[in-house]
């Protein structure tokens, strides 16, 4: 694909510029900063770099073949083979490089699973579609903590929130944000009747302290005393924590046994929840202009529907369709929706780079 010469030259200038800075700065906070830019920038150079180098071997073993000998001729032609072959792959990932991208992308995550319409039962498909991602975080080698939980009274949950902290958590979950339906017989149905139930699923980044400020006067913070299903007490000391920010409405809650963790959490929730409608705010500016759906991040859309009498698994987004329902279901194969879904996004951006080109 043509890449874009001055987006290289931007690169490539951008990156000495860090690296001459970097061996001047002195204060601590501009070096981590220039460090963190830096660490950001090198794989794309390191790309740019290699498809300079095939495109300067492919021209001059080029020049080789019309240089008249013969013998070199031939072997040079079957080196330019391999090189041309080589070449468009490099191109189309030093493109995804260049491409707009998301820049939480790397980002640890916050996953919120809520049960939706059904009663009992989409109480209990939330529970599945938490288990789901607490396996798939686990094949990943991230790791899952629960911040705040509140149970469905016959299983599974009517609200759950978690951390999951990891390299490229956001990345690879925050398509997952939506609302999600189940079509199965429930275990409480005696005619054996199919019901439909849904569950919403949020992912945030989670964000660093440096980019969501919260003023102390913006702030209401409640302590009460959890309970689990059917009021079953977890905690006998008032722990749990609830923080109201006043600006906007949002609240945010944590349950577990210390306040003072609880405390911490919540406030991290809280500003995440303020970073992401930052977030939609910015999507909602650009949605006319958005090619593909799939990163639309509305959470009132209906995303996925489970179908477990065909053991079927669609997406209605990209129109994905697969029969493997029980392996994704447990998050063993979560991946096989998720990476066409990455891969529809990636068209989407290259699209978008070649059109700025």
């Amino acid at each position: 694909m043509r890449l874009p010469q001055a987006r290289l030259d931007q690169v490539l200038d951008r990156f000495r510029e860090i690296e001459a800075r970097m061996g001047a700065a002195s204060d601590g906070s501009e070096i981590v900063k220039l460090s963190k830019e830096h660490a950001e920038l090198r794989p794309v150079v390191e790309a740019v770099q290699a498809v300079q180098r095939a495109e300067q071997e492919r021209a001059d073993l080029e020049e080789m073949i019309s240089g008249g000998d013969t013998e070199m001729a031939a072997m040079a032609r079957d080196e330019l083979n391999a090189v041309s072959e080589r070449l468009p792959n490099m191109e189309r990932d030093l493109a995804l490089l260049l491409a707009p991208r998301d820049k939480d992308e790397n980002a640890s995550g916050i996953l919120e699973v809520r049960a939706g319409t059904g009663g009992d039962e989409a109480a209990l498909f939330a529970g599945d579609l938490f288990r789901m991602y607490s396996r798939y975080a686990q094949l990943q080698g991230w790791k899952v903590e629960v911040d705040s939980v509140s149970e469905g009274e016959m299983g599974g949950y009517k609200e759950i929130i978690a951390s999951i902290s990891g390299d490229g958590v956001f990345g690879r979950l925050k398509f997952e944000s939506g609302v999600h339906r189940v079509q199965r017989v429930p275990a409480t149905e005696a005619q054996g009747r199919i019901h439909t139930s849904a569950a919403t699923v949020a992912v945030l980044p989670e964000v660093e302290d440096v980019e969501i400020e919260i003023n102390d006067a913006d702030i209401r913070i409640d302590t009460y005393r959890s309970s689990g299903a059917g009021g079953q007490h977890v905690n006998k000391t008032d722990s749990a924590v609830r923080i109201t920010h006043l600006p906007t409405g949002v609240v945010v809650t944590s349950s577990e046994k210390s306040q003072h963790q609880n405390r911490a959490k919540a406030m991290k929730n809280l500003k995440a929840r303020l970073y992401d409608m930052q977030r939609q705010a910015l999507d909602d500016a650009r949605s006319s202009a958005r090619k593909s759906q799939v990163g639309s991040g509305d959470r009132s859309e209906r995303i996925r529907t489970y179908n477990f009498p065909q053991g079927r698994v669609t997406d209605h987004r990209i129109n994905l369709t697969l029969y493997n329902l029980p392996n994704i279901i447990t998050g063993d194969n979560l991946d096989d929706v998720i990476k066409p879904l990455i891969a529809e996004d990636q068209a989407a951006r290259l699209a978008q780079l070649e059109d700025e080109g």
